[in-house]
Order: structure tokens, then sequence, then C-alpha cells
């Protein structure tokens, strides 16, 4: 047995995809599948603040997809939002303050519906989190997971639009967040009846570390698939 690390990269079917906006963008990513078997369930994430270096490789996702295909049978979706850069290339268009975006949020949905990706959930870090709650209520979507979310552009409207959608969320909220800590998440939370906010003892907002890592990833699989909860720490 071996240690699962930071570098640590499990067997999977990798594939570069592309995304095509309503209005007419080519968004670029990747999908991570599990390598000998259809996945039991799909992660489309959404990326921290591009214009803070939020990106598709951004840490915990890039982690996910090297993980959790061959630990949890998890397809994980990965792209760069509209004007966003990494090494799988840059998605056209320009980055728009999470309005705009919406039409990325869609574009990922589509193609997950369009693939037969099954039972999809949404996994939003920092901004990532505010397009989840503003524009992922589609009937597609079976859940979302929260990673750091700010509510800054996010608004009491917004969450009160997710309580109407009624479909689970879940909000993981680092001690030590630069923006909304686990107390004050839990009060604007409330107003969704069926939002669960964890605080996360020790983390911070980028999920610095990989006992942060894990314990994100662990608390997405746990919500996802729990029948492959709680991941391995060693293969």
């Amino acid at each position: 047995m071996v240690e699962i690390r930071a570098a640590t990269v499990l067997p999977a079917r990798r594939e570069p995809i592309e995304l095509h906006t309503g209005d007419g963008l080519t968004l670029v990513g990747e999908l991570a599948l599990p390598q000998d078997r259809p996945p039991v369930a799909t992660l489309v994430t959404l990326h921290p603040l591009p214009t803070h270096g939020g990106f598709m490789d951004s840490h915990v996702f890039k982690k996910a997809a090297n993980r959790l295909p061959a630990l949890a049978d998890l397809a994980v979706l990965r792209f760069n939002t509209r004007g966003t850069s990494s090494e799988r290339g840059t998605s056209e268009g320009t980055f728009d303050g999470g309005e705009g975006e919406r039409f990325d949020v869609a574009a990922a949905l589509e193609y997950a519906e369009f693939h037969d990706l099954p039972h999809v959930w949404v996994v939003g870090w920092s901004f990532g989190t505010e397009l989840t709650l503003k524009w992922a209520h589609d009937p597609l979507v079976e859940g979302a997971i929260l990673l750091s979310p700010p509510l800054h552009r996010a608004t009491d409207a917004d969450l009160d639009a997710w309580a109407g959608f009624g479909r689970p969320l879940t909000a993981l909220v680092p001690e030590f967040d630069d923006y909304l800590r686990p107390e004050e998440a839990r009060k604007r939370f409330a107003r969704v009846p069926q939002a669960e906010v964890v605080g996360v003892d020790g983390a911070k907002h980028l999920w610095v570390g990989e006992p942060y890592v894990r314990i994100a990833l662990d608390e997405i699989v746990k919500r996802v698939n729990p029948a492959a909860w709680p991941l391995p720490t060693e293969v």
C-alpha cells in the first residue's frame, strides 16, 4: 500500500472536452471518468475567481479529478469559465462578474445531460459557489456542495431561490475563512431549510494542506456516493 499524497494521480480515463455556450462561446475543459467502469455519479465543478487565480486546475478540483474516478467511481467535469486560462487552454470570452457566466454553467450541465452522465452534483468553490447558487437551478442537478462560500455576489434572494428549488445543499465553511466563517454562515443559510453547514476546523479559504483537501473530498463523496465513504488514505 502507498499513501495518497498531494501529487498522487490515480488511473482514470481523461478526455479534453469543449463546451458551447448559448451566447456563442467555446469553453475548454476535461472530463475524468473511472478507468474501466461507468461512473455512479458526476461532479460538475465551478472554480474560484479567475481574476484572483482561480481556474479549472485550482488544486482541490485537480485533486478531485486525480483521485475520485478511481476511489469513488465519480465522473469529474472541470472547465475554465469565460476568459479563463489553464494548461488545457483558454476559454473564449471575458470575465463577466458572475452574470454572463450563467451561460457557462448551463453549457456544462447541457454537456453532462447530452453525454448521459449520471446523478449530477454541482461543486462550487468560492466564486464558483456564487455561480452555483445563482445559476444551477436545473432539473438535472441532484444537489450542490459549496466550498468556502463568500455569499458576496449570491444574495438572500438567491438563497431563497435555492430553498424553493428544494435540492440538497451542503456548505463546507473553513474555520478561518477570509469572507464567511461558520457561525455567520449558519445564520445566512438558515433561510434554506435543506441546507447543511459544515464548519471545518483549522481550514482556510483556499483549503491549503493535504489534510484539508482530504476533508473536502471526503465530505463531497459522503454526499454524492456514500458507498465509497470514507475515502481510503492508501492505495
